[in-house]
């Protein structure tokens, strides 16, 4: 019996980090990664090698099975097909951490999901100020109205443990709400023509993985063979194929665990494991490398001051610090939440700053919400100018202002009781 116990208990911490935990620590670094590889791309873009970098992006790969066939540029398989593994990774995480996490009570949603809710509206009306009048650029409104968790949890790693843990799940937590709302966003306004044959296809793989998941198949294997083919019906549907990723997500099992352990028999857990790595130091930098390319040839300062990129830059470093901070505030003052443990509003608004870094899912809504190439480079322009001061400035405050107590910082998860307020 006892041999029995000790087996059990050592198939819960066969993983010593705690989802949470690992997620911050990759998430953090794979920042790193992903500015350098952004930063070269920049640099490659706007030398001899520029040439080679454009046609390398723009060649077609194909291939075909049976009567599947299909043919896409590097740029658009890294786009659609890679990017899809990283919404895969987006939607467990939302998944774990509303069933079983941070976003699980609701007294801990309410303080971040006001807060995102803000950050989202705010800067899609201050894009709208300066584009709805022109019918080629307003599609772009959502635009800067996600947060870039690896590059703005980069910028708190600099910081060290000046910023309570309470913070960083604080902004974890707006960056995941903010990853919900732009799958909703992308399943709503940036659909193609629906094909309904493939969406019905689509429909009836996602019916056979729900079964799976009722009859408790625990394999992996069945949910993965199932997302590829998933992913090619939402491909040919209409529906962005990156959304399949999100729909494998929310059909992979999930077995609860003790606060600070994920059990190593979770589906769910397992693939979350699997998938952070790669993710963060492979997918996500290369779809960086591959979208931050941007050629200043016949761009001056001015072009900043052009529709889009104004709006982009402004709704992120203006938009997004208004949106996050101003809501927090209103609802603490109201007593609907409370402040962040060992926190104060100097921190709560640099930290609020920060989440105008909105690299990632800001190129990849640009990408889809623009067919003009110039267009494209605007937006570049603008979530390159919004990020950028915004972690400039965040990184100022935070580094200035001082917490609410100089007590120990306390992380939660880790075999102790966290605190209803985020």
């Amino acid at each position: 019996m006892h041999k029995i116990q000790r087996t059990a208990r050592s198939a819960r911490l066969s993983r010593p980090l705690s989802a949470f935990r690992e997620f911050l620590r990759h998430e953090a670094s794979g920042g790193y990664v992903l500015m350098a590889t952004a930063a070269i791309a920049l640099i490659i873009a706007n030398t001899p090698l520029a040439g080679t970098y454009f046609a390398v992006l723009g060649h077609h790969i194909s291939f075909s099975i049976g009567p599947v066939s299909l043919d896409e540029s590097v740029l658009h398989w890294i786009n659609d097909g890679l990017m899809a593994v990283f919404f895969l990774l987006v939607g467990l995480e939302i998944k774990r951490e509303v069933l079983d996490g941070q976003l699980s009570r609701l007294s801990r949603i309410v303080l971040p999901g006001v807060a995102a809710l803000g950050g989202v509206a705010i800067p899609a009306l201050i894009y709208l100020a300066f584009n709805a009048a022109n019918p080629d650029s307003r599609s772009g409104w959502a635009i800067p109205s996600a947060t870039d968790i690896a590059f703005a949890l980069g910028v708190l790693a600099l910081l060290g443990d000046r910023v309570p843990t309470s913070l960083k799940i604080f902004l974890t937590a707006i960056a995941i709400i903010d990853d919900l709302a732009a799958i909703v966003i992308i399943a709503i306004f940036y659909t193609a023509q629906l094909h309904i044959g493939a969406l019905l296809a689509a429909v009836g793989v996602l019916a056979v993985l729900v079964a799976c998941n009722r009859l408790r198949v625990t394999a992996l294997w069945p949910y993965l063979l199932g997302g590829l083919v998933l992913w090619f019906f939402v491909l040919e549907s209409g529906v962005h194929a990156t959304l399949a990723g999100v729909a494998l997500a929310m059909v992979v099992p999930l077995r609860k665990s003790p606060p600070g352990v994920d059990d190593a028999a979770s589906p769910l857990h397992r693939l979350e494991h699997a998938l952070h790595k790669p993710v963060a130091f492979l997918i996500v930098p290369l779809f960086g490398f591959a979208n931050a390319g941007l050629s200043f040839a016949g761009f001056s300062l001015g072009n900043l001051l052009d529709p889009v990129p104004l709006g982009v830059a402004l709704g992120l470093f203006v938009g997004k610090q208004l949106g996050v901070f101003v809501t927090a505030m209103a609802i603490i003052r109201l007593g609907w939440a409370q402040m962040p443990s060992y926190a104060s509003v100097g921190q709560l608004y640099g930290v609020s700053v920060l989440c105008g870094i909105g690299f990632t899912m800001s190129l990849f809504i640009g990408n889809l919400a623009f067919r003009q190439a110039h267009l494209i480079d605007e937006t570049k322009i603008g979530v390159l100018a919004g990020s950028l001061v915004s972690a400039l400035l965040g990184l100022a405050i935070l580094r200035i202002v001082k917490p609410a107590l100089p007590s120990e910082d306390r992380i939660v998860g880790e075999g102790e009781s966290a605190p209803d307020p985020i």
